[in-house]
């Protein structure tokens, strides 16, 4: 094969690459060079091959990962780092002080220069902790983020590829680590794939846009593309400055908010906590002196990463020890006494529709259509022709048309996300713990489950969301609790929620982005 001149810090010419069993294509004769130095923001519905196409520009696929491809020329990077979507295929040590020691291991860094490098890292990336002997499984998905970050900056490399490295990070850990690249980035070829374009847009001097096929459609500077690409925006559904404004313009959103409300008055709570607490081992835990969920509820759990927002979750899910008053319509689910025993032998699932979030945790079967039907078939009062009827819907519903037999495992992350909303609603159940059912999202998917789970909640369905996303807070939560060092500190009405607040300063900052760019 031929060799891409050496100007360029990473190429291929003529790409073809297609996963075994697929039908179709991941990308057709796509061709991209990106010189040295560049910092190029790849754009693109979710599914289209963007995460593909950073690990064949890093050398992943195929050396790594074995995917068949064809291509005219290709060139690797002899020094770069990569951020991986999911942060637990990350890591190869169990504690982060080995993790970091690693990577400066390979270095040949002298050992006693090692902890000064390991805590500055940790600095530049905002994850402080007090015992830089933690076990990785201990932190949050955030955290876990901002710890492969900061193992990638230790490698100091030329090329580095991100892989949405903040989708699971709450907005002040957004920030720090996008200041924290902006550090390093003199003289360094980055490649992005992010959603959150608001807080990088600035650094970027490239946006590369593909379609729902993996073709490149608009290639250029970011006022350019932004510009003149609007309607491609629009119409893949790609996040882009001014997207929530348009989104609340839209019939659609206009349609969800002028129908009934559900109201609080006069009815039974779904859930009732007092003096209760959820346990994650001898570590974190997460404490309710009181509270009430009520049909129709939307509640936004938010806080910053590892504050308990997910040990609120796994808790009600009774997947955690728990200690305190808890009862789930009408049932007490208490600890303590053997009424409560009693009732915790029916099965949660009954009653609560759950998404991890990881949502590899989620699956059980070999394949997408299996996933979706496993708990319809579960109790076995459907019908074979209800249950195909169900996983048809739900398939089209959340834009999974990859062919039923596609195992979970081989989707992207942004479709593995929307299959484990898609079980979690399948059976209706009228509680809904969905721990940040959006991440990894385009704008499309985005909205569509949003107004998939608004459509609930208007039915009576009780929501709880864990998020770090204020706009979809201020469009859809009825109620936000606030989490912080492992306690509910705050529950308000949506409208009058301190949180919002960082909403409406992203949209302020988008409309000054945009102004500025379409001069």
């Amino acid at each position: 094969m031929a060799a891409i001149a050496q100007t360029e810090a990473v190429g291929v010419g003529q790409l073809r690459l297609k996963f075994p069993g697929e039908q179709t294509f991941v990308f057709r004769d796509l061709s991209l060079t990106v010189p040295a130095g560049q910092k190029v923001l790849l754009l693109g519905p979710s599914g289209c091959g963007k995460s593909t196409l950073l690990q064949v520009l890093g050398g992943l696929i195929p050396d790594s990962i074995e995917v068949p491809l064809v291509y005219d020329s290709i060139r690797v990077p002899d020094s770069c780092g990569f951020v991986f979507q999911d942060p637990d295929t990350q890591f190869c040590m169990p504690y982060v002080d080995e993790e970091l020691a690693f990577v400066l291991e390979n270095l040949s860094v002298p050992r006693e220069q090692m902890r000064a490098r390991m805590t500055e890292a940790l600095a530049q990336v905002g994850l402080a902790l007090d015992d830089l002997h933690t076990p990785v499984k201990r932190l949050s998905q955030g955290m876990k983020q901002r710890l492969a970050l900061a193992s990638a900056l230790l490698l100091d490399p030329d090329v580095l590829f991100l892989d949405e490295p903040t989708a699971l990070l709450d907005p002040e850990g957004t920030r720090q680590v996008w200041e924290s690249v902006s550090k390093i980035a003199d003289g360094k070829t980055i490649l992005i794939v992010e959603h959150k374009i608001d807080r990088i847009a600035e650094l970027a001097d490239r946006v590369v846009l593909l379609n729902d096929e993996g073709a490149i459609i608009a290639d250029g500077e970011p006022n350019v593309v932004f510009r003149t690409c609007r309607g491609q925006l629009q119409e893949y559904g790609i996040w882009h400055p001014g997207v929530w404004e348009n989104y609340s313009a839209s019939p659609s959103y206009r349609r969800l908010t002028d129908q009934h409300r559900v109201p609080e008055a006069a009815q039974r709570p779904v859930i009732v906590l007092r003096d209760w607490k959820g346990f994650r081992g001898n570590e974190g835990r997460i404490a309710v002196e009181e509270a009430e969920i009520y049909p129709g509820d939307w509640i936004a759990v938010v806080g910053d990463n590892g504050a308990g927002k997910s040990t609120l979750l796994l808790s009600l899910m009774q997947l955690l020890r728990t200690e305190g008053k808890y009862e789930l319509n009408g049932r007490d689910l208490s600890a303590s006494g053997s009424q409560g025993s009693r009732n915790r032998q029916r099965p949660m699932a009954d009653d609560v529709g759950f998404v991890f979030q990881n949502p590899e945790f989620q699956f059980v079967t070999n394949t997408v259509y299996d996933e979706i039907a496993y708990s319809l078939r579960r109790d076995g009062a459907k019908s074979a022709a209800r249950i195909e009827a169900a996983v048809a819907q739900m398939l089209a519903l959340f834009d999974l048309d990859v062919g039923p037999g596609r195992h979970p495992y081989q989707l992207s992350t942004g479709q593995k996300r929307r299959l484990s909303v898609a079980t979690a609603v399948v059976c209706g159940q009228r509680v809904l713990l969905l721990d940040e059912p959006t991440f990894g999202q385009d704008a499309r998917n985005t909205f569509a489950i949003l107004e998939t789970l608004e459509q609930l909640r208007q039915q009576g369905t009780a929501i709880v969301t864990v998020t770090h996303d204020p706009q979809a807070v201020r469009h859809f939560a009825t109620h936000v609790w606030q989490i912080a060092d492992g306690k509910l500190v705050r529950r308000d009405p949506a409208e009058r929620c301190p949180f919002i607040a960082s909403g409406r300063a992203e949209r302020e900052e988008e409309k000054r982005y945009e102004l500025a760019r379409t001069r």
